[in-house]
């Protein structure tokens, strides 16, 4: 059932005109409100689902078959995973992507159910996210330190991803200085890659012209050079990664040098690569917790905001870095909120880039667990749960927020 009352303002939200209110909140079956919602009306969805490990907080999280109670677990959890992934798929824009937290027990199940709905050539990444670095040390075997994100595109010639970060750029990997102070460092101009020679790339091998005193580089022969021909540090011949329009083009992002390799002293042509405002480096398929946080920091941060309501949310950066992959004025959708991580997320990377990302957030309104934290707080549904949080996000961090679906964008306007 869904539990989506007249849309009203909240603590924090923002006044008619204004810009998008940032969280907006629905209490609900997922499946139900997925249902709802338009064709193509997210860019972002992002789904941490329960992971089906016989332990339980507010979701059920062991799906059993209901008449045996053991055998088909996987299969019971497949099919509930299945009707949200199709609506999920739906409701993303051709722009976007799905992004699904997970752990071992069903990350097997769940890669064939995505590349089953989504399909397999969407697949942009299976992420390792460090979310607890010291390791579960209860129980036999290993001591787990990580769980997965699976990253698909709705479709992969239109997704807009960008897999890539200013966050991870060290101005030490830039030791060069210029004379006008810019900082850089040097890269072979030649492909590195052997896949890539003279046979396999015939035009991208022919001679350069430099200078090593000088250090001047040209794709035309000029006084007091040399010619320079791309070979692999075992003399075989190579090709350059720059075409020679594209060397006439750039003569300022090339050096030529005088270096020492195996058969001796040689002259090459290197690239200079720049430190330059907004650089990006590509992000990597292991998250570090000291990078996107953990476990532990993600407890804490809820607790700074609202207390100690919530036993294992995920931690706003993990979702911070996901989502500053995509444009800033992104639509957002969490159809398994919980303690409300997603739209806290949202909200601290509106503030942080001046982006204009909005975020429904769903959850279920039935009783919490009894003894749980949440139980102990007073909370008595899930739903009040995410409501607290985001509520708390609207007063600290800002952005408002409003419960209910939106209107129909051809509905008529109320005076």
């Amino acid at each position: 059932m869904v539990h989506a009352a007249p849309e009203t303002t909240d603590a924090g939200a923002v006044a008619p005109g204004a810009a998008p209110v940032c969280n907006r909140f629905v209490a609900g079956d997922n499946l139900d409100v997925l249902r709802t919602l338009p064709d193509a009306a997210y860019d972002v969805v992002y789904l941490d689902p329960p992971y089906n490990t016989g332990h339980e907080f507010a979701y059920l999280d062991d799906v059993r078959d209901p008449v045996t109670g053991r055998a088909g677990r996987h299969t019971a959890w497949t099919a509930m995973m299945r009707p949200r992934l199709e609506e999920a798929r739906r409701v993303t824009a051709e722009r976007g992507v799905v992004l699904v937290s997970i752990d071992d027990h069903e990350v097997a199940h769940l890669r064939l159910l995505l590349d089953e709905v989504w399909g397999e050539d969407n697949l942009l990444a299976q992420l390792v996210v460090n979310l607890n670095p010291k390791g579960r040390q209860l129980g036999s075997g290993f001591a787990t330190s990580h769980e997965y994100l699976l990253v698909y595109a709705r479709d992969a010639a239109t997704c807009v991803l960008d897999a890539s970060t200013p966050d991870t750029v060290d101005p030490a990997d830039f030791p060069r200085t210029t004379d006008d102070g810019r900082r850089h460092r040097l890269l072979p101009l030649r492909n590195t890659n052997k896949k890539f020679n003279p046979v396999t790339a015939p035009t991208l091998h022919y001679p350069l012209h430099g200078d090593p005193v000088s250090g001047r580089v040209s794709a035309v022969p000029f006084d007091g050079a040399v010619e320079v021909l791309p070979v692999f540090g075992d003399g075989t011949p190579a090709v350059w990664r720059w075409s020679a329009p594209l060397v006439e083009q750039r003569p300022d992002d090339l050096l030529c040098r005088v270096v020492a390799g195996r058969r001796g002293e040689r002259v090459d042509v290197y690239q200079r690569d720049w430190l330059h405002p907004g650089r990006r480096k590509k992000l990597r398929t292991v998250w570090l917790a000291e990078e996107v946080g953990s476990t532990d920091t993600a407890v804490a941060e809820l607790k700074d905001l609202v207390g100690h309501i919530f036993e294992s949310p995920k931690p706003t950066g993990l979702l911070r870095r996901a989502l500053a992959t995509m444009p800033p004025d992104a639509r957002v959708l969490d159809p398994f909120a919980g303690s409300g991580t997603t739209g806290h997320a949202v909200a601290l990377l509106n503030a942080a880039d001046g982006g204009s990302r909005t975020c429904l957030s769903i959850d279920r309104d039935e009783p919490v667990r009894p003894g749980s934290r949440a139980a102990g707080a007073g909370l008595a549904t899930v739903a009040d749960v995410t409501r607290l949080r985001l509520r708390a996000v609207a007063e600290r961090v800002g952005g408002g927020y409003v419960e209910g679906l939106p209107a129909p964008v051809d509905a008529p306007v109320v005076e």
